[in-house]
């Protein structure tokens, strides 16, 4: 399915319901006779290469010419100031309990008459790499900002005959117009100081305000290209997945589902020692067909952390560009980044497809098992739940710690356990969907559900090959599951120094504690955001009955 570029001129009417005031105002802003259409990746290079600021380093692209770059391309390094993470308290979403529409058109069409001023970069590209989902996105940007643009080309599928032909085979989704994204970095309003990230997802658009880092521009994009598939009978999935073959020729697909931070790279692109033929669809973005269990990738890239790659990792040969890191003068006189956070937290980097070796844009074979990654300490290294409801619930109150990906509000506790339903903190819809959507594939599907804990368990740090090891059990079947305390439909695996001691009373309270905590995280739902995001009562009431069984 794709989106609809063009309207004809009798239905280009208020009656129709792919125009909206914001919508309007934002693609608008597009034909401007201030704005330059770019959309060749190789001229973006070069205008990136040549933009002010930018870091020319010693380091070569691998194999430019398999990804649409010009033979010779080296790795760019460009850097942001203060702000260098998402800032969740910028995202404003039309169709949210107190957001006027009216009120925030006044603030678009101010930011569209400043852009006047302005000479703009206008750019298009696709978000979906399979005909049964391919729609297609519009960025506008102010001049300057050419390595946003570049890094936006990158991240998702540049306009080539390939996929242009595959958009063509695509069929139209009804209403469903092309996304647009209206951004300028350096707009300011006193309102608000740390910039506006506003979304009229009904009609799939948005405006970046005051907003430098790049991750604003790829998971904003997302944001609206979720909701396009929740629209459509897709599960809208923030999360890695990959398909494990093995030796006897057994298939097996795994999601893995967590915040940046929790892991969900490294387990993504795990090679498992050669154990088994490993086919990755992506590390952080796409979608899982309702009808019939299958995936499609939304992006041909990976927006990577460059925290965990010294400059001497064999991973950094794939990259393309670098965000937010140092960069240094080597022994050979050569100019290199310098990567694991020294600089600031938060480095970033774009990786090549071709990082992993076995890529796929879409899996025909049905999903097999979705892992709910936490880093909630009262939880062993694995359990497994068996209960369709219990399995949604779990993963609508998904327990993590914030990272440096994000900003954070002044006075926010970066080391307190938060809720994150299904690890989407970029949803525009109501979470009932989410819950319904996942809960249907447990159900009726018979998809498998796991939580993983990636963080400590108590107060012993569970190492990543740990983790691992418990995947390949999985995959190989040779996990052994046993009761987990006295909860139902709730088991674990033992595992030795992290075994939980349910004759320990201490421990029981905690448990039960992390239990009541997602009871009460239900309950504010029911007023947050009017109501918005609350889940029926069996939600609850499954997460009742852990506390119970366990308390009895």
């Amino acid at each position: 399915m794709s989106t609809n570029a063009r309207f004809e001129r009798n239905k280009i009417t208020t009656g129709n319901v792919a125009f909206s005031q914001s919508r309007t105002t934002i693609e608008t802003a597009f034909y401007g006779n201030n704005v330059r259409r770019v959309i060749d990746l190789k001229e973006a290079y070069e205008m990136a290469k040549n933009s002010t600021g930018t870091i020319l380093t010693d380091m070569p692209v691998f194999e430019p010419e398999k990804i649409g770059l010009p033979e010779g391309a080296k790795i760019l390094l460009f850097n942001d100031g203060e702000t260098v993470g998402r800032f969740a308290g910028a995202r404003i979403i039309l169709g949210e309990q107190g957001v006027n529409e009216g009120d925030y058109a006044k603030v678009l069409r101010e930011a569209v008459y400043g852009t006047r001023y302005k000479k703009m970069l206008h750019t298009e590209a696709y978000i979906g790499l399979d005909e049964d989902f391919i729609v297609k996105a519009n960025l506008l940007v102010p001049e300057t900002y050419e390595n946003t643009l570049y890094n936006w080309l990158l991240n998702f599928q540049y306009m080539n005959k390939m996929y242009d032909e595959m958009y063509e085979r695509s069929k139209v989704i009804g209403n469903e117009p092309d996304i647009f994204i209206l951004s300028d970095p350096d707009w300011k309003d006193p309102k608000f100081p740390n910039g506006l990230a506003y979304f009229d997802p009904e009609h799939n658009c948005a405006a970046l305000l005051g907003l430098r880092y790049f991750g604003e521009h790829k998971k904003g994009t997302l944001t609206i290209a979720w909701s396009v598939a929740n629209r459509n009978g897709y599960a809208s999935c923030h999360g890695g997945l990959k398909r494990m073959i093995r030796k006897d020729g057994k298939k097996y697909v795994m999601g893995v589902f967590g915040l940046s931070g929790s892991g969900k790279s490294t387990l993504t692109h795990a090679k498992h020692s050669g154990k088994y033929d490993v086919t990755v669809l992506h590390d952080d973005a796409y979608i899982i067909s309702t009808e019939n269990g299958s995936t499609v990738a939304l992006e041909p890239s990976y927006f990577d952390k460059t925290q965990d790659y010294p400059l001497t990792s064999p991973d950094n040969k794939f990259l393309i560009t670098v965000q937010n890191c140092g960069a240094t003068i080597d022994a050979d006189g050569k100019m290199v980044i310098v990567t694991e956070d020294i600089r600031n937290g938060n480095g970033r980097a774009i990786k090549s497809k071709l990082w992993a070796a076995n890529r796929v844009d879409k899996m025909d074979e049905p999903i097999n098992s979705i892992v709910w990654l936490m880093k909630d300490h009262s939880l062993p290294p694995v359990i497994k739940l068996e209960d369709p409801v219990l399995a949604s619930v779990l993963g609508a109150t998904l327990a993590t710690k914030r990272t440096t990906a994000e900003k954070l509000a002044e006075g926010v506790d970066k080391d307190a356990l938060v809720f994150e339903p299904y690890a989407n903190p970029f949803r525009t819809y109501p979470l009932e969907q989410d819950y319904n959507k996942f809960k249907a594939l447990f159900e009726k599907r018979g998809v498998q559900c796991y939580i993983i804990n990636t963080g400590h368990f108590l107060d012993k740090k569970i190492p990543k090959e740990v983790t691992i090891g418990i995947i390949e059990s999985i995959v190989d079947e040779t996990a052994r599951f046993k009761p987990f305390g006295k909860m139902s439909d709730i088991k674990t695996v033992d595992i030795e120094g992290f075994i939980p001691d349910f004759n320990d009373k201490e421990y029981v309270a905690l448990l039960v504690k992390s239990m009541k905590n997602r009871s009460i995280y239900l309950e504010s739902l029911k007023d947050f955001k009017g109501g918005r995001d609350s889940l029926p009562e069996e939600a609850a009431a499954a997460i009742q009955k852990l506390i119970d069984d366990q308390t009895k």
